[in-house]
């Protein structure tokens, strides 16, 4: 089964004596003029950048652009997050869509190095970047294309990886607050140093890859620590499935962007939202040691739905100036 669920439309003309339409008072037909549709999100990777930094790492960032039907241009669209220090970026923040089945959505992506805080994109260094349309990533097997950056002379600029998904309807969102305790030291000066967690969540896909959809904080210098809560839409975390896995993965952060291992679990929303007192075992298949790396602990998982302003109109609510 493909990502997306076509629907199917019929459409009547009428010539002759055959029947037809009439663009009368009373009779349109709500959906007959419904341009067959779906919401998509994007979600991007890199492998391999050039390293455009001469004292550490790129710090990429990657911005989709639309094309303009009218004028024929592209027009930016959206931005990622910037992710310091990593030719091997998985971005978090995606880029949700609607996907026009009939139309030749033309799309450009655009990979920076980000060297200040300016959002003048000219105040970068320009990586490389593809063009495409939405329906080659959607009809691909699996919803992945990966694409090999250009750039502005010869030479590997690295690639870039796109993975589109058909969003559920799901109004759902999780407020989520984690803790932990015990976990490994990974820093190298003994007695005197702690590690300096945060958490890295991904949710499954077809393929049994994973793709990542959150990042906490990094919380500096200790064994035990405590994070702050955030929410995140269920069709983010795991597209409105209560059974579809989801890997936590634990590290210790570093400023030159090779961040650590500690260990990792694997559960779903439905497990983490049953009630009680939850606790994970974090695990990492390539330490020496047996026992557990430290324990993940469920501090509140609550899960709430995020009406819309139509659905605040049509229960009824007043809305006031």
């Amino acid at each position: 089964a493909g990502i997306i669920q076509r629907q199917q439309s019929s459409f009547v003309v009428g010539f002759g004596n055959t029947n037809k339409i009439m663009a009368t008072p009373g009779g349109f037909r709500a959906g007959t003029a419904a341009i067959p549709s779906s919401q998509v999100e994007i979600s991007v990777m890199c492998r391999n950048l050039i390293n455009l930094d001469m004292l550490s790492k790129s710090d990429p960032m990657c911005v989709m652009y639309t094309m303009d039907i009218k004028s024929q241009k592209y027009i930016e669209y959206s931005r990622t997050e910037t992710i310091m220090d990593n030719l091997n970026p998985e971005f978090a923040r995606k880029f949700v869509i609607d996907y026009f089945f009939e139309e030749a959505q033309k799309l450009k992506f655009e990979v920076y190095d980000i060297d200040s805080a300016s959002r003048n994109l000219s105040q970068h260094d320009f990586v490389g970047s593809i063009e495409l349309t939405l329906g080659e990533i959607v009809g691909t097997v699996g919803g992945c294309v990966i694409k090999k950056l250009r750039g502005n002379c010869d030479g590997d600029r690295g690639s870039i990886i796109l993975r589109a998904e058909e969003l559920s309807s799901c109004k759902e969102i999780a407020l989520i607050q984690l803790k932990g305790t015990g976990l490994d030291q990974k820093n190298w000066w003994g007695l005197f140093g702690k590690s300096d967690p945060f958490l890295t969540f991904y949710r499954a896909n077809e393929d049994n890859s994973y793709t990542v959809v959150h990042r906490t904080e990094h919380i500096m210098s200790t064994l035990n620590p405590e994070w702050k809560s955030f929410n995140i839409p269920l069709k983010t975390l795991c597209n409105g499935d209560y059974d579809r896995s989801i890997k936590v993965e634990c590290y210790d952060w570093n400023s030159s962007g090779n961040h650590e291992l500690i260990g990792q679990f694997i559960t779903n929303v439905r497990e983490m939202s049953s009630g009680g007192s939850k606790v994970f075992e974090l695990r990492n298949a390539l330490s020496k040691k047996k026992k557990a790396s430290g324990q993940i602990h469920v501090l509140s998982f609550r899960i709430e739905t995020q009406s819309t302003f139509i659905d605040y109109v049509r229960g009824g609510d007043k809305m006031y100036p």
